[in-house]
């Protein structure tokens, strides 16, 4: 499997900085705060609705149901949202947005207000890699750096697996990203 690059907390900041200059720059951004801050693949940013992510009092839920035509794999899954992701959400919502109309709208919408393809999600992200000169990068870097940063954290392999939605823990170890400084560091934690 040929890795996406992983991306450095400064990184994701500048990625998040590019977005402002981008015609679409709420949208924009809030697609970087789903790959990085949730793991979500282009096709669930893509497929992601307003009603999936408001509750009936219309607050931003703290798990989302992906349902079965909304991912990879066919099948429905529940994915939680850290408070931050939730205040992103909420900030994007609440800003003046014409296409938002119902809670079956697409969350990102295109520019004549309909669904974004999974393709176009890609594209866009792309566009914002080449903005801070990260040509390598696709739209699956996001999710690459979502499941490295919480293995750097000390979150439990098994429950990374859950959080990106794998079937296997082989797979979720593939994505968690080695590096030399990473061994040299790991190294260093234990003394004699």
């Amino acid at each position: 499997m040929k890795r996406s690059p992983v991306l450095t907390e400064k990184q994701v900041k500048s990625l998040l900085s590019a977005t402002k200059m981008t015609r679409y720059q709420e949208r924009n951004r809030l697609m970087v705060v789903l790959s990085f801050g949730v793991g979500l693949r282009a096709c669930e940013i893509s497929g992601i609705t307003v009603g999936d992510v408001l509750d009936s009092e219309n607050n931003v839920r703290e798990t989302v149901i992906l349902k079965s035509h909304q991912t990879k794999g066919s099948q429905s899954h529940s994915v939680y949202l850290s408070e931050s992701v939730r205040k992103e959400i909420s900030k994007y919502i609440e800003s003046p947005k014409k296409f938002l109309v119902t809670r079956k709208s697409p969350l990102l919408s295109s520019q004549k207000g309909g669904k974004l393809s999974s393709h176009s999600v890609q594209m866009v992200l792309k566009d914002l890699y080449k903005k801070i000169g990260l040509d390598t990068c696709s739209s699956h870097s996001g999710r690459q750096t979502f499941i490295t940063h919480l293995s750097e954290k000390g979150v439990s392999t098994r429950i990374i697996q859950e959080l990106a939605r794998h079937s296997s823990m082989q797979i979720t170890q593939s994505y968690i990203d080695v590096s030399v400084p990473k061994l040299k560091n790991a190294v260093n934690l234990v003394s004699i």
